[in-house]
């Protein structure tokens, strides 16, 4: 096949019914289910250019040169898209977030998603969405998710194969499902001391509560999947509550702890807004930030609640939005 040039566009998706754990051995296959929606904004750009004169694969990240893990990541996926393609050039790759890199916002959901759907278009593949989303698990399990809009599940748990078997996300409802929205409190741009998949081994090496994250997460899931279909934000809410701190309980007793004294704030302000009776709730992923579920005639009022919470840098009012999808290829140069 011809290799050449491909952009695409994708955007970072917020877990509600959390991802944290793998399986043993390869392939990079979840040890829970997960749900999540995929969010306008927050959006990553990337730009894949398979060239006769590289030695090597190049990324280039928000303007600056990249090596070490970053770009043998990048490069893993563009080897597993050459091997399908028969393409045997090295790329360069070019991508921008318009949000910090490696803080907990999801930047690896929506970047490699981005990626995949680039490179394989780049290399001459014409793969559905669903391949697409089993080669964006493969490097990330979140941006398997992101590789659709709205409301997302990726499964997980022993059932899943092992080896060369295809798992993809699947979508669960469209973006205008339901009139929520996602506000999402930065509470630090600092990159996050410890990775996700690090966090995500180091819990399952050493954490006393593992075991019953991985009992309690597929029962959460189905719950909130459930939630979600009757548009029940209160029972939605509470259930999402129930998945973060949990999933954040297991981390933190192996030592792995993403939270900040911020976090800790704008999880008490998320609780003393809902006293006064506003449905909000709170949860929160491998960062500091705090992502609250509105309806989205509450989001005026709860973005100014939660901007008065000191430390807060910004606080962005997302929408369900959608999937990745391709773009000019000059909108990088």
């Amino acid at each position: 096949m011809s290799a050449g040039v491909a952009a695409a566009r994708a955007h970072s998706n917020i877990a509600f019914a959390k991802y944290w754990g793998k399986r043993d051995g390869a392939g990079n296959y979840p040890a829970v289910p997960s749900l999540s929606v995929t969010l306008e904004g927050l959006e990553t750009l990337t730009r894949v250019a398979f060239r006769r004169d590289l030695a090597s694969d190049r990324l280039n990240l928000d303007g600056e040169d990249a090596d070490g893990i970053p770009l043998a990541r990048v490069s893993i996926l563009l080897d597993r898209v050459r091997a399908a393609s028969g393409v045997a050039l090295r790329a360069e790759v070019v991508s921008r977030n318009d949000f910090p890199t490696a803080s907990g916002l999801a930047s690896s959901a929506s970047g490699f998603a981005a990626l995949s759907l680039a490179a394989a278009r780049a290399a001459g593949l014409e793969w559905d969405t669903q391949r697409i989303s089993d080669l964006a698990r493969r490097s990330s399990a979140s941006a398997a998710r992101s590789l659709f809009g709205g409301w997302v599940e990726l499964a997980g748990g022993p059932e899943i194969t092992h080896g060369t078997e295809v798992l993809a996300a699947q979508p669960v409802a469209p973006a205008l499902h339901a009139p929520w929205r996602v506000l999402v409190a930065v509470a630090g741009e600092a990159k996050k001391a410890i990775g996700s998949t690090d966090g995500m081994l180091k819990t399952a090496r050493e954490s006393p509560y593992y075991g019953a994250w991985l009992e309690l997460a597929p029962p959460l899931h189905e719950a909130l999947k459930s939630a979600l279909l009757a548009r029940d934000l209160q029972r939605f809410g509470e259930l999402a509550e129930e998945s973060a701190l949990a999933m954040h309980a297991s981390a933190i007793a192996a030592g792995v702890i993403y939270w900040s004294g911020v976090t800790i704030d704008l999880v008490a302000a998320v609780r003393q807004l809902r006293a006064r009776g506003t449905l909000a709730f709170a949860t929160m992923d491998a960062g500091p930030h705090v992502k609250v579920l509105v309806h989205e005639s509450d989001a005026a009022l709860a973005g100014t609640w939660l901007r008065a919470v000191p430390g807060v840098l910004r606080v962005l009012d997302a929408r369900p939005g959608p999937g990745a999808r391709s773009m000019s290829p000059e909108e990088l140069s």
